[in-house]
């Protein structure tokens, strides 16, 4: 299993349109895709999962994947997370 942290930084952290983009993008790889905060670990590809999390700005997250494309599914998803989700 592959893993990053990252830190939420776009001022309205992941609310409905970022938590959608990230859904979006997490579903274009075949990898288990999960968010964990704190002690809360979700499916990275779940809308309410992702919105659960009630990540705010300045929140940090670690993302986790496993599986064939993990590298490169952590690495649009980090990507997409620093351009604060086009924000």
């Amino acid at each position: 299993m592959e893993k990053i942290n990252v830190t939420v930084k776009n001022e309205s952290g992941l609310h409905a349109r970022p938590a959608s983009l990230f859904v979006k993008e997490a579903g274009k790889f075949e990898s288990e895709i999960f968010i964990v905060k704190d002690d809360k670990e979700v499916n990275g590809k779940s809308i309410m999962g992702v919105m659960s999390l009630g990540a705010k700005s300045g929140t940090e997250l670690t993302i986790k994947a496993e599986g064939s494309d993990a590298k490169e599914a952590l690495e649009a998803l980090e990507q997409l997370i620093k351009s604060n989700f086009g924000e």
